[in-house]
């Protein structure tokens, strides 16, 4: 089987300023070089947790600056949960993990509508459990089968 080729989707109506606009009006960030410096470490640890067509796509969503932050990190061969995610970023950033969870929240909820409802869900289903509050969604778990 060959690989349909996908229509090229018009770049993101949001520029990377108004991105910065959002994230720093929504985590109250006294400056706008700390919001740029939460979205650049969070792009960058999420840049190494998603892979494939979902990366790409992720990437043509988002400003020209964001998507290279994001897309400049190699893929780690294990996927974090969402709670390690922001444990890694702390340790990453010299934060307490309050803080990284402030800045992976506040990032990711201007991420998820930039992705749209299609391309996130195809994001959180090839991350492990935690990611979706993350992303300021519901986490909906499926039901296991009885043993």
């Amino acid at each position: 089987m060959y690989d349909q080729p996908r229509p090229n989707p018009a770049r993101p109506a949001m520029t990377f300023d108004r991105m910065l606009e959002r994230v720093r009006y929504e985590g109250s960030y006294p400056t706008r070089e700390r919001a740029e410096e939460a979205v650049r470490t969070v792009l960058a640890a999420l840049g190494r947790q998603i892979t494939g067509d979902e990366r790409v796509d992720l990437a043509q969503a988002l400003p020209v600056e964001a998507a290279l932050t994001l897309t400049a990190q190699i893929p780690d061969t294990q996927h974090l949960t969402g709670w390690g995610f922001v444990k890694d970023l702390a340790a990453r950033t010299g934060v307490t993990p309050a803080i990284a969870r402030w800045d992976t929240g506040t990032v990711l909820a201007v991420v998820a509508r930039l992705a749209g409802p299609d391309l996130l869900a195809r994001i959180l289903g090839q991350l492990p459990g935690g990611y979706a509050l993350l992303f300021g969604q519901a986490e909906l778990r499926q039901p296991q089968p009885a043993a």
